[in-house]
């Protein structure tokens, strides 16, 4: 045998034996595909909760003008900007994310396959997605300030480069803290709110052709719920990540966010946010849950 037939071999060994791997791929393959169609929304979330002095303008607060004037300088191709840092984090971030999450059902499940209850799939979806979060916050930083307009890098190299030479490892890491104040309630929410809606559905419904689009439904009343009450630390993270220097604690951020704008400041850039955390999630889990079931996960 030669090496190549020895190594495609091997990696579809992996595969078969290990659901850990099958976990990761599926997950990651649902999250970059979901990823690449959504992230027109995450780029105008990231310039509505931007300063006012960003490159968009003085006085645009409407996501559709955001939209507008995003087209009206960059065209079409600008409303996938930041999509290289975004598809380097969710590769492994999603990837990392749904096999975690096997590997921690598979720990309290115990061997019976059955859903997680209300409680246990927060504190599922937390630990796996608080995981993944703190393994990929550089990824997340160099992503928020690609979208934001305010940093102009070259690429994700020179980004990392120029973050880590100008700020340390403490600028590659700013924001961990309302990152995972955002991501870990809202995977755990999302979680219970998902299943939680999967229980609700009869079970021949779930076993027919149709089951896509339940999946789907499920997702969508899932993230919505999740995304709104994790909208506020979304803001404070951007925040943070954009301006480090200006910020010495999450607790700075609150107080200025309310000074500069009131209670409705932590719900800025929500209805992009919540559209396309919303339909991101539910893309990713229809897909995950397909990609599972074909790969004989489920």
């Amino acid at each position: 045998m030669n090496d190549s037939s020895y190594e495609s071999s091997f990696a579809m060994d992996l595969v078969a034996n290990y659901p850990l791997v099958k976990s990761f791929l599926a997950g990651s393959f649902s999250g970059t595909f979901s990823t690449i169609v959504f992230q027109p929304l995450d780029l105008v979330k990231t310039r509505l909760q931007a300063p006012v002095n960003t490159s968009i303008g003085a006085n645009q607060t409407s996501m559709i003008t955001i939209f507008g004037k995003i087209l009206e300088k960059d065209h079409l191709p600008g409303l996938w900007k930041g999509m290289t840092p975004s598809i380097a984090r969710v590769i492994p971030g999603v990837g990392l994310y749904f096999s975690s999450l096997h590997w921690l059902r598979s720990l309290t499940s115990k061997g019976n396959g059955s859903e997680p209850g209300p409680l246990e799939a927060v504190a599922l979806g937390m630990a796996a997605r608080s995981i993944s979060g703190i393994c990929l916050i550089p990824m997340t930083v160099i992503k928020t300030r690609f979208e934001s307009g305010v940093y102009q890098y070259g690429g994700v190299i020179q980004a990392f480069r120029t973050i880590y030479r100008n700020e340390g490892v403490r600028g590659l890491s700013c924001g961990l803290l309302p990152t995972l104040f955002r991501d870990a309630p809202f995977s755990g929410l999302y979680l219970m709110f998902y299943t939680q809606a999967k229980a609700a559905v009869p079970e021949d419904w779930m076993d027919s052709k149709a089951n896509a689009p339940i999946h789907f439904s499920c997702g969508i009343v899932a993230g919505l719920l999740a995304s709104f009450v994790t909208q506020p630390a979304d803001v404070l993270k951007t925040k943070m990540q954009l301006y480090p220097e200006k910020f010495n604690g999450i607790i700075d951020v609150i107080f200025y966010v309310h000074k500069k704008y009131g209670m409705k400041g932590y719900f800025k850039g929500l209805a992009p946010r919540m559209l396309r955390r919303t339909l991101m999630a539910a893309m990713a889990w229809t897909i995950y849950e397909q990609v599972t079931k074909s790969m004989g996960l489920k």
